[in-house]
């Protein structure tokens, strides 16, 4: 059965490799069998497969033509399928899934590299190059008052670090590998009806190193690699807001082939506060009234991050007025928003009615109430 790779991608027939390119990024990412649900784990994978499958073909410029020419009939059984001899020549999925969840592949580009035949894990004399490690990720909770002003907090890791005696080579000695001459690949030809195809893959006895190990690091082991735990001070800038993530340069996991670490991202949460509610730079609260600050005015005193401050109630307040104190917000945080500044704090004046009342309050409040707006209000109304 005939199978059309372009339509599978979802790219034209006059595609560039780039845009091959992007398209599989995009589904790769989209069917990754570890992504899936568990109910669709069976579906994603067969997706995945088809998607391998055809960038396999289209992505390598001799299996294109080929293909634009006999069709998907001209790979016995599909460069990518799961039957045929062609699969095993074209893209191995399981080997391509393994070596990825391995690590081997730092991303997609570098499978779609591994597919087309490209360098992306290679340098120029074919061996593995140095790769950039892993990214880490550490979540941290502040509270507002430490988001307010800054903070630099200590944070312990537990990660692969590079071995010092071996400088992470995991021996001390090395001859070059014999199988592969020293390049770091080896290449197989294959016999099809359409001739002699030459596939080049990674040395599997120096694991395309050019290299193989005449000793073991008595300290890693052979591993070239040491876990242990590391503690790292991390400047947290006032202003920050739950969900941003702060960068520190080179704490991630160590690289491959002595390749640079990668790097640390602090993910910071700021807590609820008790009296506070946070919009972006902006800080809310509610305070307390009585009746008689709100009929005849007053000042009072209300809590900000920063200490006490003054407000000032006008008489004749109506409860749940809100009142604007400028620069007793969150500081901006540099590189967002306005960049620099202070927000503002908003006070919401509550009154509170008195549950008990003396005698002469009473009498007051009796006067009071013959001044009752509600009459006035039912007067214009009824007359």
């Amino acid at each position: 059965m005939t199978k059309d790779y372009y339509q599978t991608l979802g790219v034209g027939k006059n595609a560039s490799k780039e845009e091959i390119k992007k398209a599989f990024k995009k589904l790769a990412l989209q069917y990754h069998p570890d992504r899936a649900p568990e109910e669709k784990k069976v579906e994603y994978e067969e997706k995945f497969k088809e998607i391998n499958e055809a960038v396999s073909v289209l992505g390598d410029d001799k299996k294109r033509q080929q293909y634009d020419q006999f069709g998907s009939a001209a790979f016995s059984g599909g460069a990518g399928g799961t039957g045929g001899a062609g699969f095993q020549q074209g893209f191995d999925y399981s080997d391509i899934m393994s070596q990825f969840r391995s690590g081997m592949f730092g991303d997609f580009d570098d499978v779609f590299d591994h597919l087309f035949g490209g360098s992306g894990m290679r340098s120029g004399d074919g061996k593995r190059r140095a790769r950039r490690g892993a990214d880490l990720l550490y979540e941290t909770e502040i509270t507002l008052e430490e988001a307010y002003s800054g903070i630099t907090k200590t944070i312990s890791l537990n990660k692969l670090e590079r071995c010092s005696d071996c400088k992470g080579k995991g021996a001390h000695t090395f001859e070059s590998c014999e199988h592969c001459h020293g390049s770091g690949y080896i290449k197989r030809t294959q016999r099809t009806p359409f001739g002699l195809f030459q596939q080049t893959g990674p040395c599997p006895y120096c694991h395309g190193r050019g290299e193989l190990p005449q000793d073991s690091c008595s300290k890693c082991g052979g591993e070239g690699l040491i876990r242990r735990k590391k503690e790292i001070e991390v400047s947290i800038p006032a202003g920050i807001d739950s969900g941003m993530r702060l960068r520190v340069a080179g704490e991630g996991e160590v690289g491959e082939q002595n390749g640079p670490s990668g790097d640390l991202y602090l993910q910071v949460q700021v807590a609820a506060h008790q009296v506070f509610e946070r919009k972006g730079n902006d800080l809310h609260l509610t305070v307390p009234i009585s009746f008689s600050q709100a009929a005849l005015g007053d000042e009072i005193e209300v809590p900000t991050l920063g200490g006490k401050a003054s407000l000032t109630i006008p008489a004749g307040t109506q409860s749940e007025t809100t009142f604007r104190m400028r620069g007793k917000g969150m500081p901006f945080l540099s590189g967002y928003g306005s960049g620099s500044g202070v927000g503002d704090q908003m006070v919401k004046a509550h009154i509170v009615v008195p549950s008990k009342l003396n005698k002469k309050q009473k009498e007051l409040l009796k006067e009071l109430h013959e001044e009752n707006p509600q009459k006035s209000f039912l007067k214009k109304i009824f007359g």
